[in-house]
């Protein structure tokens, strides 16, 4: 089992540690502080011995380890503690002699002097060290620092020359430009960051010139003239950046300059195809940072229009993200139908007819890559919806037909095919008002496929149209094609009987019974009885029941010749009682005590309807009795379940065992009531 799956145990722990105790354990546990120990001096002799010993120390540390640092450093700060600048500057002239290329070293030489105040050597120290190593940022940074902090500005600013020949890195030119502002020389630092950024022709070097433009020189206009310059001025790779429209647009907010930051925006959308539909290729040079960067000035844009903008910004906004997403979502699983209805839907709302086009045209592209059917159901919906668009919201019923024949070229029809595409596009025809188009396809539907929804579609156009005879020959077909189809021979007899054509009609019915195979006969016949009921023909009703009842002997045709019997046009009720008599034998012999119910309910409703009082209380005496018993419950193998309780009826007419069965359950219940009487007689006589 994987520790995933591993369920911790969250109960308290039995004994709890405070952090009282932590706390004390690690005192207890803590060594003793070593201090080193206290030198008292008491005159120059001792001091002088004290000095000798530690110069000794530090000679053989550096004897041993000559290459380390460390040693030499630690070695000068002792001479600089006792005053002995000359010894400290002989350590370090010696250091530099085994490391000269050491920018720390340098640096420590320096610092000690400026500590003592030796400007001058500290300015020689520093000039030697940037010519040796020019590269070397922080030596510059210390020189000129020492420069301003004695307010000697004119060197100060010779330094950063010199430094500026080397052409160093963004900051260098950010601190000569601070350095000017400091000395408020605002003209001569713009004159800096603009041979910074000629220096370094970037999108970084303009942002940063603009940040100092806005914050330190206080010049709204020249930072919106470098944003502008570098958006114009750069190349593509380094002005298309997102990161520039966004510190752009930054700035233009900050100033409230609210529809600048807008068309910023906008143009930064339109430029780098933010959430609209794009092919995949523009997304391959793009890298992973500039993507997030892309992402962020989407959400930027997106909290801009929510803090000033109105509703239709909004909108536009969201349906533009949301438009990305299901982009995204479709490039992964193009066989994701339901994000195609998701994303034509919000096309869709948004009223682009050719956005909304364009997405229904990539979507029927997606053919299925299978020929199983379920794998299609989703897939031709959607070019359902898409002639549906067509014709509703656009009005356009040829390109709605055209979209259907497209439809039905692309379906495997020797596989499979859908009836409602075949309809749907013989329904457009009729809206066009081209009747023979409508026809002609489906009449091609019907000898390609030939399914009941084509048919019943097919004959209820020609209906509506008023075309009996095309009808007759569409039911003919339909009846060929399917001769078990009750329901269509139901349908074409329901026609003729609407036309009038008695005889034709029970032709109709006479040859639907005759057939050998029906789904629902039950339906067919209960039509056949019911229309010759309707046309008042009790004879011909009869004879169907006979001839039904020779075929199958279910109780509701039993319970319904009976009703038919008890009807204006069957004989009375005594034909009736005598029906439902025979009924009753015939299912008695059966033994089926379920149906055996349903007729004597029947019967009863019958007899109190029409009948007397005398006819129902004999159809009431013979109702069963309801008794609950228990048999063993098998399975399919024959093993035994277990015992369970069901309902069995207990008819009065029944045999001999049934009447023994009642005999012996009275036995036991006047036993179990003597029993009663017995215990509570000695109950009595214990209390007397």
């Amino acid at each position: 089992m994987s520790r995933s799956g591993q369920v911790k145990n969250r109960a308290p722990a039995p004994i709890q540690i405070s952090a009282e105790q932590i706390l004390r354990e690690a005192a207890d546990r803590q060594e003793a502080h070593t201090v080193d120990p206290v030198v008292q001096i008491h005159d120059a002799e001792e001091y002088q011995s004290y000095l000798r010993d530690r110069r000794k120390h530090f000679e053989d540390n550096i004897r041993y380890r000559r290459e380390h640092i460390g040693n030499w450093v630690k070695y000068a700060r002792l001479e600089e503690e006792h005053k002995e600048f000359e010894r400290t500057r002989s350590i370090f002239e010696r250091a530099l002699e085994v490391d000269g290329r050491s920018g720390e070293l340098w640096l420590r030489y320096a610092e000690f002097e400026m500590r003592n105040e030796f400007v001058n050597h500290a300015r020689n120290i520093l000039d030697r060290a940037i010519q040796l190593l020019p590269r070397v940022d922080f030596l510059w940074y210390k020189y000129v620092y020492m420069e301003e902090l004695v307010r000697d500005i004119p060197k100060c600013r010779a330094i950063f020359e010199r430094w500026m020949k080397w052409m160093p890195d963004d900051n260098a030119w950010l601190s000569y430009a601070r350095f000017e502002t400091r000395c408020g020389s605002l003209d001569r630092a713009e004159a800096v960051m603009r041979r910074y950024v000629n220096a370094y022709p970037s999108a970084k070097a303009f942002l940063k010139f603009a940040k100092w433009a806005e914050y330190e020189a206080k010049h709204i206009d020249l930072a919106r003239s470098i944003l502008e310059a570098c958006l114009s001025e750069l190349e593509p790779e380094e002005s298309r950046q997102a990161h520039v429209f966004q510190k752009f647009a930054f700035f233009e907010e900050r100033q409230g300059e609210y529809e600048r930051a807008r068309v910023i925006y906008e143009h930064a959308i339109k430029l780098l195809h933010l959430g609209e539909v794009k092919p995949m290729e523009l997304d391959d040079d793009i890298s992973q940072w500039e993507q997030k960067r892309r992402e962020e000035l989407y959400k930027s844009y997106l909290s801009f229009e929510k803090k000033h903008g109105d509703r239709e910004g909004i909108e536009k906004v969201l349906l533009a993200k949301q438009r990305k997403q299901y982009d995204n979502r479709v490039e992964n699983n193009p066989h994701d139908y339901d994000a195609w209805f998701e994303f034509a839907k919000l096309e869709e709302d948004a009223g682009n007819i050719s956005s909304v086009r364009d997405v229904y045209e990539r979507a029927v592209a997606q053919v299925p890559p299978s020929t199983n059917k379920d794998h299609w159901r989703r897939y031709i919906y959607l070019w359902i919806y898409y002639a549906t668009y067509e014709e509703l919201s656009n009005q356009d019923t040829d390109r709605a037909s055209q979209i259907y024949q497209t439809c039905l070229k692309v379906i495997p029809h020797k596989e499979f095919t859908f009836a409602k595409i075949w309809i749907y596009a013989a329904k457009v025809h009729v809206r066009r008002k081209d009747l023979a188009a409508a026809r002609k396809l489906l009449g091609r539907a019907i000898g390609l496929c030939g399914k009941e929804q084509i048919f019943t579609e097919y004959i209820a156009l020609e209906l509506s149209l008023g075309e009996i005879d095309r009808c007759r020959a569409l039911y003919n077909n339909y009846l060929k094609s399917m001769p078990h189809n009750c329901v269509a021979w139901s349908k074409y007899a329901e026609l003729e009987t609407s036309l009038g054509e008695t005889e034709r009609c029970r032709a109709i019915f006479e040859l639907a019974v005759t057939q050998p195979t029906l789904d629902m006969p039950e339906v067919l016949w209960k039509g056949y009885i019911d229309f010759e009921i309707n046309e008042g023909e009790g004879d011909h009703a009869r004879k169907l029941y006979e001839r039904l009842l020779e075929k199958t002997s279910h109780v509701k045709v039993w319970i319904s010749f009976g009703q038919f019997e008890a009807s204006e046009i069957g004989q009375g009720m005594g034909i009736a009682r005598s029906t439902f008599q025979k009924a009753y034998d015939q299912i008695k012999n059966q033994n089926l005590k379920e149906e055996r119910v349903l007729l004597l309910d029947a019967w009863r409703a019958l007899e109190q309807d029409r009948g007397d009082l005398a006819s129902v209380e004999k159809v009431e005496k013979m109702l069963p009795r309801r008794i609950k018993r228990k048999r063993m419950r098998k399975d399919s193998g024959g093993n035994d379940l277990g015992w369970e309780e069901y309902f069995d009826y207990q008819f009065p007419d029944e045999g001999q065992s049934g009447s023994s069965n009642l005999k012996i359950l009275e036995m036991a219940a006047k036993w179990k009531k003597s029993v009663v009487d017995s215990s509570d007689d000695s109950d009595d006589e214990i209390s007397d």
